[in-house]
């Protein structure tokens, strides 16, 4: 059992290094945002506007959930650990450097976002109970040629079922157990259960139900978490430019470390690029999932909305999170932890500057902050799994996958099974080859459709339609 574990864990190591996932996410969002003219940059607060303010459904259009509940629905599945645990330990690794290169990946990974979800969008198709049902496997299965894009789809789907049980089930349900038992000491078993009932609850209603639980929850936390975060801010405003600084000289030099060593340039950038891309899921293909389902009949405006995940989810989330860990200097000093540790101790430590009472307000707020996004996340990579056992065996198999699902959500809570985990990050990894080969090869698509939409003198209209490039 340990060989095989110490099998699996090289095989990750492999697949999320530096030489084969890393650059190829990194340079896909690079190759995306230059054939799209930068568009993530000067339609950005239309893309806002579109998602946070203009919030009106079309009539008459496909689709099951509102463009707002999609948004939330894959918010849901990236904000959580990846932003607090995640950026903290890219900090740790790579020092404040490394949040400059976790905004390079957030920035072209907004490109890459876009793409997703307007193919997702162009591609989806109705299932045999009235659902719509799109994402890469659907964009690579029609829209790529003969057994090209079927063998792709499938190898996409087969994966993403499997990344299912593990990124978005298990670790997260071992994530909420854990914080629980360790801040209020809820009982594992109990924790679990819990879980169980109120997630199966969720997940039995599908997307519709998902779509609402997600609307309702994740901008609240979203908003309370930034709030605490601001607060700290404040507290150490004359402190923001130095840190500002440190990160743009460090991400070139790799001079600062966590505890004071040195971290080499290499580091500094593999920390930021990791942390990032694990942040946000742009490359995996699972927001273009949340993105199908929504209602619309415009595949480049749902891109515009969906590409605000990545802003909000890296580019504000991620930077609030740095930030605090830079200012209040935890970074620097020993025995503070790592991980969500060091984001609690820097929250901390910022609300006691303000009043010495305070402090331990913020690492209750980062508990329950890591448990409610973790279980968001388990409702959100549901309905990913849901998706590709229907596109691999079709409707029949849902139902059973979703007893399946739901059972693992108390494993998950209770146990730790490293084998199933280093699996399923194997999976995960995996999920992103066979997307990032079709956003490459349908590139063409994406640049047609853009200009098709942006060309039309009333795209900013929103209750204007625009054909888009049937093939």
């Amino acid at each position: 059992m340990d060989q095989l574990a110490d099998m699996l864990d090289t095989l990750s190591g492999i697949i999320w290094s530096e030489y084969v996932l890393i650059p190829l996410l990194l340079l896909t969002g690079l190759f995306l945002t230059v054939r799209l003219r930068l568009l993530q940059f000067h339609k950005l607060f239309h893309a806002l506007w579109l998602a946070l303010i203009r919030r009106k459904e079309a009539e008459g259009v496909q689709g099951d959930i509102s463009h707002y509940q999609a948004l939330s629905t894959a918010l849901a599945a990236t904000v959580g650990v990846g932003n607090i645990a995640g950026a903290a330990l890219a900090i740790g690794m790579g020092g404040p450097g490394a949040l400059f290169w976790m905004w390079m990946t957030g920035l072209v990974g907004m490109a890459t976002k876009y793409s997703e979800a307007l193919l997702g969008v162009k591609y989806r198709r109705e299932d045999s109970v009235g659902k719509q049902s799109g994402g890469p496997m659907f964009y690579l299965r029609h829209g790529l040629p003969g057994g090209l894009g079927l063998t792709l789809g499938v190898l996409f789907a087969v994966f993403g079922a499997i990344a299912a049980f593990g990124i978005g089930n298990g670790t997260q349900a071992n994530t909420v157990s854990q914080q629980l038992n360790a801040v209020w000491g809820v009982p594992t078993w109990v924790a679990g259960i819990a879980m169980v009932i109120i997630a199966g609850t969720v997940i039995i209603g599908g997307i519709k139900s998902i779509g609402r639980v997600a609307a309702g929850v994740v901008p609240i936390m979203i908003l309370l978490y930034i709030g605490v975060t601001l607060l700290v801010l404040i507290a150490h405003a004359g402190d923001i430019p130095a840190a500002l600084a440190l990160v743009m000289t460090d991400a070139f030099t790799g001079q600062a470390a966590a505890g004071g060593g040195a971290a080499s340039i290499f580091v500094v950038i593999q920390a930021g690029v990791a942390r990032g891309i694990f942040s946000n899921e742009s490359g995996l293909g699972t927001g273009a999932i949340a993105a199908a389902a929504a209602k619309t009949d415009q595949p480049v405006r749902q891109a515009m909305v969906s590409m605000t995940q990545t802003f909000i989810d890296t580019l504000i989330v991620v930077t609030m999170t740095c930030l605090a860990i830079i200012v209040t200097g935890v970074w620097q000093e020993d025995g503070r932890g790592d991980g969500a540790a060091m984001t609690s101790a820097a929250l901390q430590d910022g609300l006691a500057a303000i009043s010495p009472g305070l402090g331990p307000l913020g690492g209750y707020i980062v508990a329950i902050a890591v448990a409610v996004f973790a279980f968001t996340t388990i409702l959100g990579w549901s309905y990913y799994g849901e998706r590709c056992i229907d596109f691999l065996v079709g409707h029949k198999g849902v139902p059973f996958y979703r007893v399946v699902f739901v059972a693992m959500i108390y494993v998950g809570a209770v146990a730790s099974l490293d084998i199933i985990w280093l699996a399923s990050d194997i999976a995960n990894g995996l999920m992103a080859l066979p997307n990032l080969i079709g956003l490459l090869l349908l590139s063409p698509v994406i640049v047609q459709e853009t200009q098709k939409y942006f060309g039309n003198p009333d795209w900013k209209n929103p209750d204007i339609k625009i054909p888009d490039v049937r093939q």
